[in-house]
């Protein structure tokens, strides 16, 4: 069995954290600041995304207690929509790669991420089949080996039969250090995103050599 594993932000999804930002802060009545200074500088974000905290109501508690803002999920989820566009090539190339073998998110995020994946990701959550893997789930963030043996487990596959698509070079080194193939996702000279790369690097790992 091959296993296709997808990045989501800035892989199938662009993502602007600048259009999150000031919808938290309208939503939760504090300044952009005050969510910058506090929930992500002081690493509470990066700290939910190796599981720090296990539930969505774990994880909103925290952010209120060291922000100030007090979030039901639905509002978290319309900052995160809002910071969201779906690349529409890289859509369609996961619907390819699930007809070649099993796909699968391989994300750096949080609980109330994997929790909101319907709202955030319709395009792709029926083609996923729960195969919704994060970070907080798997207890360690790309680049980290861990992330991607503790991956691979889930499948029950070798490294040499998955292949991870990911806008970081980092933890494309990450994934083939572990000795998976990996496909570095990035932009055309004009701006545009290379999903044409990335269905090429589908076709090639799908008929490649065993």
């Amino acid at each position: 069995m091959d296993v296709y594993f997808f990045d989501c932000d800035k892989t199938l999804y662009d993502y602007d954290f600048h259009m999150r930002l000031p919808r938290l802060a309208e939503l939760g009545g504090v300044s952009q600041y005050r969510l910058a200074s506090t929930w992500w500088a002081g690493g509470h974000e990066r700290a939910a995304e190796i599981g720090e905290y296990a539930t969505s109501e774990e994880y909103l508690a925290a952010f209120a207690e060291v922000t100030g803002a007090r979030l039901t999920l639905a509002q978290w989820q319309d900052a995160r929509k809002a910071a969201m566009t779906p690349i529409q090539g890289s859509i369609a190339a996961l619907h390819t790669a699930a007809t070649l073998g099993t796909v699968s998110l391989l994300s750096n995020n949080p609980i109330p991420f994997k929790d909101s994946l319907p709202v955030l990701t319709p395009e792709i959550v029926d083609v996923l089949r729960d195969n919704d893997l994060v970070s907080a789930v798997l207890g360690a963030r790309k680049p980290e080996r861990r992330i991607y043996t503790r991956a691979l487990g889930r499948f029950g596959v070798q490294p040499g039969d998955a292949i991870l698509f990911d806008d970081s070079l980092a933890n494309v080194d990450g994934a083939r250090e572990a000795g998976m193939h990996a496909h570095h996702f990035t932009r055309n000279p004009d701006g545009s995103f290379d999903t044409d790369g990335m269905l090429a690097a589908i076709h090639a790992f799908a008929e490649r050599e065993r």
